[in-house]
């Protein structure tokens, strides 16, 4: 019991970690919000805890403002929900050095990234947006990092200069699981319509055109 009860707080770590971020976007944080809810009940049940009855949106029912018979129907749900649960589980052929592997590595993981140049010909000032990326989804699994880049070479706050970092955090053993991960740099043009334009007058400023991207592989 205590091997198990520490596996679901690993995960409960692991998920609240990602719940705190604030980078899910509402779908998966809604669903996200329901495994940890679910994961909760089914332990209370595992240490013969007191049940505690939720809404849909994985919320404690009040009640005081709940009629009784409903209470009793939220009761009987989710009684039936953890019994299946508990079935799944011990239907689950796992081995026994699953949670000890789970011991030797962290709930989460961070990469740092120091950006100390950006070197391209564009002839107008830039947006920069970095990632990670997973290429057998195609999907970002980060948020973006954005870097106003100017027109002269140098970061539009100069103070910034030589100081771009920033840190993804909420990497789980899922995200180092994947077989690649890359950083992508997306590169935004913010100026005129075309860069061959010299009449002020025929052009429109702030205009944002897609203009390349780069990407290296970093997990």
């Amino acid at each position: 019991r205590f091997q198990q009860v520490q596996s679901m707080m690993y995960d409960l770590m692991e998920w609240r970690s990602q719940l705190l971020s604030g980078t899910l976007p509402k779908d998966e944080l809604k669903e996200l919000k329901q495994k940890v809810t679910s994961k909760i009940d089914y332990g209370n049940k595992v240490l013969e805890l007191d049940l505690i009855v939720r809404d849909e949106d994985g919320n404690i029912l009040d009640p005081d403002k709940t009629s009784v018979i409903s209470l009793f129907h939220a009761h009987e749900e989710a009684t039936n929900k953890i019994t299946e649960r508990i079935k799944e589980e011990m239907s689950k052929d796992q081995p026994d050095y699953a949670s000890y592997s789970r011991l030797s590595s962290s709930p989460t993981h961070s990469l740092y990234v120091f950006v100390r140049n950006f070197v391209c010909r564009i002839g107008e000032d830039a947006e920069l947006f970095m990632s990670l990326y997973d290429p057998q989804k195609s999907t970002i699994i980060s948020e973006n990092y954005l870097v106003r880049w100017g027109s002269r070479g140098f970061p539009k706050e100069i103070d910034m200069l030589n100081n771009l970092k920033v840190v993804f955090t909420d990497l789980g053993n899922k995200d180092l699981s994947r077989d690649k991960i890359y950083l992508v740099c997306q590169i935004v043009r913010v100026g005129r319509m075309d860069l061959r334009d010299s009449n002020s007058k025929k052009y429109t400023q702030g205009l944002r055109r897609p203009f390349g991207v780069a990407g290296t592989r970093c997990l």
